[in-house]
């Protein structure tokens, strides 16, 4: 990228099952908290990209609604109808077209309004799999799981190792929604069972949550920051249909990492990132991203988790803050994970911070079975 482009500011909800707060007034408080961070006003920013869907919100062309709370007011708006991650992509991509030098992100989810799991039909194919109405988004998981788990011999318990991995990390977090320190893979494994294997504790909350990300050109960014987190590698790639794509393999994030990693000069992602915040929202999603990322061969996933390589104190901790599976606020889950991987950077993760990080990764996937994927790679001041 010929003109470098940074986040300055951030900022997110308290995950939450019901947060008992209007859209609007979730909204404009991550809004209000990310332009406070950034010490900026609302006339510093040039454009807002919001993500959500109509969907979930419950209505349609539901960013009319929140024009005010993101702060869009007479200025240039979009929506994105997908995770936070590709509303992100867009925005860099309008400041590194030079149309603008700063940028509001912002995606949000209120599943008390909404259930995701209850409108994940309507991504299916309303000729067939509609119509038999058998497959959700859990039903397809759990027969990616299956795949998967045949295929390299991977057990449920491995599942339930993940999700306590997890669990425990968000434990620590004061944003995530679960708060489960002392889970065990007994919990996981007599958790509810949805659909076989995917239990309740393998799977991600559905959770009310917002963030928000600014995001400066170089110019801009160093005035407003001495802290900037630069975007170094950005790729996003959309996969076929699901019955038109390996279930076993997540080929759109391996291709999506692939152009990231190209783009930030990273040719060993394993030792050269310290950190990975990922939107696994099954346990097996994240030993299927392990391998998609590079971060070992394809089959072994599992010896990472084995090996504790992606624990807290791993060689290359992975969801330190407690990842999808500590809290879901679906359309902004992604991007709360560019928010933890920069908190990891300029230090600020608190009781989640992992020493002298770098480089960081964040990860971010939207339709049944991780259809679609994006990669960011982020960067500090001496990366």
């Amino acid at each position: 990228m010929r003109r470098r482009v940074a986040i300055v500011g951030y900022a997110q909800s308290h995950h939450q099952e019901n947060m008992q707060k209007t859209r609007e007034d979730m909204v404009f408080e991550v809004c209000d908290a990310a332009l406070r961070h950034a010490c900026l006003r609302r006339d510093d920013v040039d454009t807002v990209v919001t993500a959500s869907t109509d969907f979930l919100d419950g209505r349609t062309i539901s960013s009319v609604f929140l024009s005010m709370a993101v702060g869009a007011f007479m200025k240039d708006e979009s929506k994105v109808e997908e995770d936070g991650t590709f509303a992100l992509y867009y925005a860099l991509t309008r400041i590194l077209a030079g149309i603008h030098d700063v940028a509001l992100v912002e995606a949000h989810t209120q599943s008390s309004t909404m259930n995701a799991h209850q409108v994940s039909c309507f991504i299916l194919d309303p000729q067939f799999d509609r119509r038999i109405g058998v497959l959700n988004d859990i039903a397809a998981a759990a027969l990616q799981a299956r795949m998967y788990m045949h295929k390299h011999g991977v057990s449920e318990e491995q599942l339930a190792e993940v999700a306590v991995k997890n669990i425990s990390n968000a434990a620590a977090n004061p944003w995530a929604h679960r708060n489960m320190p002392r889970v065990s893979v007994r919990d996981v494994m007599g958790s509810k069972l949805l659909c076989d294997p995917i239990r309740e504790l393998m799977m991600s909350p559905m959770s009310d949550g917002a963030c928000a990300v600014i995001l400066a050109a170089e110019e801009k960014a160093r005035k407003i920051t001495s802290k900037p987190v630069w975007i170094e590698g950005i790729g996003t790639c959309q996969d076929a249909y699901l019955r038109d794509r390996k279930l076993d393999r997540l080929d759109s994030l391996e291709t999506a990492a692939r152009t990231a990693y190209r783009m930030a000069g990273i040719k060993d992602p394993s030792s050269e990132l310290q950190v990975a915040e990922i939107s696994e929202k099954f346990a097996h999603e994240e030993l299927m991203i392990y391998e998609a990322l590079g971060l070992c061969h394809e089959g072994e996933g599992k010896k990472l988790l084995e090996k504790g390589t992606t624990a807290r104190g791993g060689k290359i901790p992975v969801n330190p803050s407690g990842g999808a599976l500590g809290a879901d606020p679906v359309c902004a889950t992604g991007l709360v994970r560019v928010v933890e991987a920069a908190k990891q950077i300029r230090g600020e993760a608190g009781d989640c911070q992992v020493p002298k990080v770098k480089r960081a990764l964040a990860h971010g996937q939207f339709g049944i079975c991780a259809q679609k994927n994006t990669v960011v790679v982020l960067g500090g001041n001496g990366s």
